[in-house]
């Protein structure tokens, strides 16, 4: 029993990762990764609403209507996004600003809602709050592992603070939206190579092999691990 709860704990945050594996909650991910405050907080932010919205949701799955399940799950999970943002606009209006309108996003968070539809709704509140904490934990450590290279290298800095010796070897381009795209495939690989979900490239997976002409002996050559 142990080990089947520490399993659905753990998963999330590198087998079953759902920014590096999954490609889930990239709009927010791209967005808030060029400062390392904003990433935690974003992170935290939806751990907290992926946690109680997964054990409300595991606590109401025999009652709520399946026809209606997925308006349902959204209020559910729009009510502890309210919540979280009235607790941050009050006590930490600074971070409530810096966040933005990503922290409102986070109602229509595939993450979430993946994970209610997922888990949640066919879960116990206890396992339902565990795969909440691993996925919000997989979450936040994927936004400040991107984070921190977007804002050292990008910016010479490390959570706003300037790192000296650094001011002119930035590489402005990380803080940009391509730079964005260029650090999340690079921890894309990492990640894949870490999990063993490499794949292989050949005329099987290739889009475009009904135009290629080659045949599969000759593609194979040219196949590589991505």
């Amino acid at each position: 029993m142990e080990n089947k709860k520490l399993s659905i704990l753990l998963k999330g945050i590198i087998k079953e990762n759902p920014v590096l594996v999954l490609v889930l909650g990239t709009c927010p991910t791209l967005a808030v990764t060029t400062n390392m405050i904003s990433a935690f907080s974003m992170g935290i932010s939806a751990m907290i609403v992926l946690v109680c919205s997964n054990m409300a949701i595991s606590a109401l799955r025999k009652v709520i209507p399946d026809k209606v399940r997925i308006p349902c799950f959204i209020v559910i999970i729009a009510a502890f996004v309210t919540l979280v943002q009235m607790l941050l606009q009050a006590y930490l209006p600074n971070i409530y600003d810096m966040l933005g309108v990503y922290l409102a996003l986070i109602v229509v968070n595939c993450i979430i809602l993946g994970r209610a539809e997922m888990f949640a709704s066919k879960n116990g509140v206890i396992d339902s709050a565990l795969d909440g904490v691993g996925m919000g934990l997989g979450f936040t450590a994927a936004l400040m592992a991107m984070a921190l290279i977007r804002e050292v290298i990008g910016n010479g800095s490390i959570a706003g603070i300037a790192i000296p010796g650094l001011e002119n070897f930035k590489i402005s381009l990380l803080m940009m939206s391509p730079g964005g795209f260029l650090t999340f495939g690079i921890l894309m690989a990492i990640m894949a190579k870490v999990t063993g979900k490499e794949k292989k490239l050949d005329c099987g997976s290739c889009p475009a092999a009904s135009m290629c002409g080659k045949t599969g002996e000759e593609c194979k050559g040219g196949a590589a691990d991505v």
